[in-house]
């Protein structure tokens, strides 16, 4: 019977990205955070008495100017030497642009896989084998997996990879592999790293990639950490997520259906911060607020949603006692389409955009049918704000011109 620590994508000194603007945040926190967050694992997997670490990919973020990021890794790495547990890992695409810190030599625990082909780590005490490659260069395209060696006998087989395993959008394509192809290699725990998002395939064999163990931007909400790996005598395996995260980022629907004052909104905000502070056992939080329900109210957060923004964030200030910042509010209420006294419809002028946006959303290609082009402004505009426009999209004109009518509605109004 042993335990193991399974971590992944630590990105020791990735920036936290929509925080360093903020006025008021907690400059020298957020920094810091990848780095707290590594040494809350170093200290988990010290109280939890572990066997030993697993590391399956992106410990650094890339390159850097100087060897600090390094050293601080070594360091953190001495101190699970102290403790006697050794450190098994691979490196991954962003390792593997890093030109500076994998110069740095390695405390004497510490063992990542080689780069060249699949091997081979045997901890006889334990009957445990570990197998595992590293990334050689960035854009590693090729499925490592199925490269890997057979199971050593009357051992516990660990395969270590970081890979984009099939099904999991939103990172790049890189050692790419199948369910399929991990079920069949025979060992008992695939410790996965490259995906953001925890996820646990229960086996066996477990196929399980741990998340990162901070999240570094709006995308990446929610708990993160590492997995306790618990191994009985039978060799059977179960996991236990174990939060290692400094700041954490949430997204927060506020449903204003029943609001019909600025006030109600806030209140209805108030309420649902204060559980999501309670959520956090202390931890600093970074929010994105979306206003969701039908209101007559839609027109007014539309032309005020900067001034509400100001709001919430003064709202956050009392609720969080100094640790909650909101990232960003948006705006995803409707105005209310029955006729009564707080519908921003009626007779008369308001009936008449009604019908005229009506008309316009029920278009197949709304965009075409105008005959406005933003193909030019498109191309203009940078990878992180290529959201904001999409032009080829019917949905999206939708969604435009229902905001463009709750605009027009509140100036009418005034």
């Amino acid at each position: 019977m042993f335990t193991f620590l399974h971590a992944a994508d630590i990105h020791l000194d990735s920036p936290l990205q929509g925080l360093d603007k903020y006025d008021g945040a907690p400059v020298e926190e957020i920094r810091g955070a990848t780095r707290q967050a590594l040494r809350n694992l170093v200290t988990t997997a010290i109280e939890e008495e572990v066997a030993f670490v697993v590391i399956a990919g992106d410990l650094y973020d890339g390159d850097w100017r100087d060897f600090n990021t390094g050293l601080f890794f070594v360091q953190q790495m001495v101190r699970l030497k102290q403790a006697g547990i050794p450190v098994f890992g691979v490196t991954g695409n962003h390792d593997a642009a890093n030109r500076i810190t994998r110069q740095l030599p390695l405390p004497e625990n510490v063992t990542f896989f080689s780069t060249k082909e699949p091997e081979t780590v045997h901890l006889k005490e334990l009957d445990v084998a570990l197998h595992g490659q590293s990334y050689a260069e960035q854009c590693t395209t090729t499925d490592l997996a199925k490269h890997y060696p057979a199971p050593v006998g009357g051992c516990f087989n660990i395969g270590v990879l970081h890979t984009s395993m099939s099904g999991r959008e939103g990172h790049g394509s890189y050692a790419p592999c199948s369910e399929d192809c991990l079920r069949s290699a025979g060992y008992d725990y695939w410790a996965l790293g490259h995906i953001h998002q925890r996820e646990v395939i229960e086996g066996p064999p477990i196929i399980a990639y741990p998340g990162n163990i901070q999240g570094r931007h709006i995308r990446e909400t929610g708990p993160k950490g590492c997995l306790i790996v618990r191994v009985d005598n039978a060799g059977v395996a179960t996991t236990e997520f174990t939060p290692l995260d400094v700041l954490r980022w949430e997204m927060l629907q506020v449903d204003v259906r029943d609001a019909f004052e600025k006030g109600e909104i806030l209140e209805h905000a108030a309420e649902a911060l204060r559980e999501t502070v309670e959520k956090a056992d202390g931890r600093l939080l970074s929010i994105r607020v979306q206003l969701v329900g039908k209101t007559a109210l839609s027109g007014m957060l539309n032309a005020d949603l900067r001034q509400f923004t100001e709001d919430f964030r003064a709202l956050a200030l009392d609720v969080g006692s100094g640790n909650l910042w909101i990232e960003k509010v948006k705006n995803g209420t409707e105005l209310p389409s029955e006729k009564g006294p707080h519908s921003a419809t009626g007779e008369g002028p308001f009936a008449e955009v009604d019908a005229v946006v009506r008309e316009l959303v029920e278009l197949p290609n709304p965009g075409e049918d105008l005959g406005v082009d933003f193909g030019d402004l498109e191309r203009k505009l940078p990878s992180e704000l290529s959201e904001v426009v999409k032009s080829s999209d019917p949905e999206w004109w939708r969604r435009v011109l229902r905001e463009a009518e709750s605009h027009l509605v509140a100036r009418m109004r005034e």
